[in-house]
């Protein structure tokens, strides 16, 4: 997933979702510095471990399916890329555009929303006017097998 993020584009890197902080360790290691790093985590447990692993990322105790709220007044420029780890199969169709939608108009014009899944199908429509659509080849070593999901608005 740390992959598709150019470390090299300005502005904050949103993590919705981190976890414990394996993604956010591959971007740190990709060349993400932590002070652009902005993660968006509901667990209150997950945050304190977050803060003690990256303590110079921005770290918000939130909703990440509400970003727009979760991220009121933190962003100061436009994002560089969003990686989300989120469940979004939990979630029905319209709640997954419009975080994908809200996500898209905090970030540069064509950054990437980056999606895992272990689904065979898309977590959004592959086709749309409002974005395009990418995937990686199924990662069969993961277990489940996986798959990355990259969209990106028009510039």
């Amino acid at each position: 997933m740390a992959s598709y993020v150019d470390p090299r584009v300005p502005g904050p890197v949103i993590e919705l979702g981190p976890g414990t902080g394996p993604v956010t360790d591959a971007l740190v290691r990709r060349g993400v510095a932590q002070d652009r790093l902005v993660l968006v985590e509901f667990n209150p447990d997950f945050c304190k471990l977050l803060k003690r692993r990256f303590p110079r990322a921005t770290i918000v105790q939130g909703d990440a399916y509400d970003i727009r709220e979760a991220l009121g007044g933190v962003l100061r420029e436009p994002a560089a890329a969003t990686v989300s780890s989120l469940p979004l199969f939990t979630k029905p169709m319209g709640k997954r555009l419009d975080l994908l939608e809200t996500a898209q108009s905090a970030m540069r014009p064509s950054a990437p929303f980056i999606q895992f899944t272990y689904a065979v199908v898309a977590p959004m429509p592959a086709r749309s006017k409002n974005y395009t659509a990418t995937c990686s080849n199924r990662v069969w070593l993961n277990l489940p097998p996986a798959r990355v999901w990259v969209y990106r608005r028009p510039a």
